[in-house]
C-alpha cells in the first residue's frame, strides 16, 4: 500500500499516508517510506515509541514527519490512513510495523468501510493528534525530539477525547422512567434478592 501510494504521487502528484502505532522498526517498510517521500507522498506518522527511521532528511524523507505523544494514558491505537488517489482507505489493526509483528506473531488489519467512520477517524482522532502542541514531541533527523512549535492555541490531544466523549456520553443518557426499573418485554419490575445474614 506504501508503494501503491508512492505511484499514484508520481503519475498525479498528490499522496498521503498518515499512520499511528506504537513503533516503526522495520526496515523494508521503512525503505518504502523513504521512496513513497521522494515519490511526493506526504507521510505523517503518530509512533509513540520506537521509530527506526530518520525523518526530514534532504532528498531522503523530506515529506516524513513524525510526532510522538506520550500521556496520561497509554494508547495502542494503530490506524493507517492513505489517499489512495482519493478512494481515503482507513485500515485499523493491532500490528506496529515491527518485524515480529510482520514474522513471528499472527495479527489482525481491517479496513473502515463506512464512509462517516472514516472520515471521523481521520479528522477527529488522526487530526486531533496531529495538531496536538502540548504532549506531542517532533523527531529531528538527528534522532532528538522537540517539542511542536506552534503559534495556536494550546491543543491536549488526549483531553480533547475525553472531552468528546464526556459530550457523547451525556447525550445517551436518559433519566429513569419515573425512577423504576422495567423489563421491556414484561413489563415487571425486578425482583430484589434479599441477602441473607450469617
Amino acid at each position: 500500500m506504501i508503494d501503491r501510494e508512492a505511484e499514484i504521487a508520481r503519475q498525479t502528484g498528490k499522496g498521503r499516508i498518515i499512520a499511528k502505532m506504537n513503533s516503526v522498526a522495520d526496515s523494508e517498510v521503512i525503505k518504502a517510506l523513504y521512496r513513497a517521500s521522494q515519490a511526493g507522498v506526504q507521510i505523517d506518522l503518530i509512533v509513540r515509541g520506537i521509530c527506526g527511521l530518520r525523518p526530514g532528511v534532504p532528498g531522503v524523507s523530506d515529506r516524513i514527519r513524525v510526532v510522538s505523544i506520550v500521556d496520561r494514558y497509554l494508547e495502542h491505537t494503530r490506524i493507517w490512513f492513505f489517499e489512495a488517489g482519493g478512494k481515503k482507505e482507513v485500515w485499523l489493526a493491532s500490528a506496529d510495523w515491527m518485524p515480529r509483528n510482520f514474522i513471528r506473531r499472527v495479527e489482525t488489519a481491517f479496513p473502515v468501510e463506512d464512509p462517516a467512520l472514516k472520515e471521523r477517524i481521520v479528522d477527529e482522532l488522526l487530526g486531533t493528534q496531529l495538531a496536538d502542541n502540548v504532549k506531542a514531541r517532533v523527531l529531528l533527523p538527528d534522532g532528538r525530539y522537540e517539542r511542536a512549535q506552534t503559534d495556536k492555541p494550546p491543543l491536549r490531544s488526549q483531553e480533547r477525547f475525553m472531552a468528546l466523549a464526556r459530550r457523547a456520553g451525556a447525550v445517551l443518557e436518559q433519566p429513569p422512567v419515573a425512577g423504576q426499573e422495567i423489563f421491556p418485554s414484561t413489563g415487571r419490575r425486578p425482583q430484589r434478592r434479599r441477602r441473607k445474614r450469617l
